[in-house]
């Protein structure tokens, strides 16, 4: 009586919920904090979670390693990292968020820019090696394997020779810029689908297009 007595008062259940770690996923965007790096191709992962934020109507805060958000999609519970360690050190916010909310290994996906695909193309892989790229082999290296899943969205590799590193922390070209909203529906898609129907279904469903 007392307890439906505050639920129709407070409109939810007061006592603490608890969400199974088998529903819970960890949605990690690799990108490096500060204005100097806003908008550029390296920091795709961090703006692929702002759109998904927004989306859903959510706010990041700037919680230890990162900043961190959350939402209900069909049951589960997607929480949204971005770390506020630099690309480099992408491991530690990693670990320390994989710990502290109870994430089983299988239930964590990282956002991540690939020079090797074309201009937003988008693939998820179940596990792999780092291509190159530093975050991910800093989080390899944290956890001592790479049996983690990962969106890669392709930035192409329109430079010269010698020239990478300028392109990889460049801005967009105004015509890319235009066309990003498409593929980051596109990537929100990929991300809900991997907490729905599982990687593998997601892979299959997506990987083709």
């Amino acid at each position: 009586m007392i307890k439906r007595l505050l639920i129709n008062i407070f409109g939810k259940n007061t006592e603490k919920e608890t969400t199974p770690p088998e529903m819970k996923y960890l949605i990690v965007g690799l990108g490096n904090i500060g204005s100097d790096y806003a908008n550029t191709r390296h920091n795709i992962g961090f703006d692929i979670l702002d759109a998904l934020a927004h989306a859903e109507d959510v706010n990041f805060d700037d919680k230890r390693y990162g900043m961190v958000t959350q939402f209900k999609h069909k049951g589960r519970i997607y929480i949204l990292l971005k770390p506020s360690t630099y690309v480099n050190l992408s491991g530690r916010a990693v670990n320390y968020w994989m710990k502290k909310e109870n994430i089983k290994p299988e239930n964590l996906l990282v956002v991540v820019d690939d020079l090797a695909l074309p201009f937003g193309k988008l693939r998820l892989k179940a596990k792999g090696s780092d291509a190159g790229h530093n975050g991910l082999r800093n989080i390899q290296d944290t956890f001592g394997h790479n049996q983690y899943a990962r969106l890669r969205f392709g930035i192409g590799d329109n430079f010269r020779k010698g020239h990478q590193v300028d392109y990889v922390l460049g801005q967009w070209t105004p015509n890319e810029a235009a066309e990003l909203p498409q593929f980051f529906d596109s990537a929100i898609e990929i991300i809900k689908s991997f907490g729905t129907l599982g990687i593998t279904r997601t892979m299959n469903l997506y990987n083709k297009r």
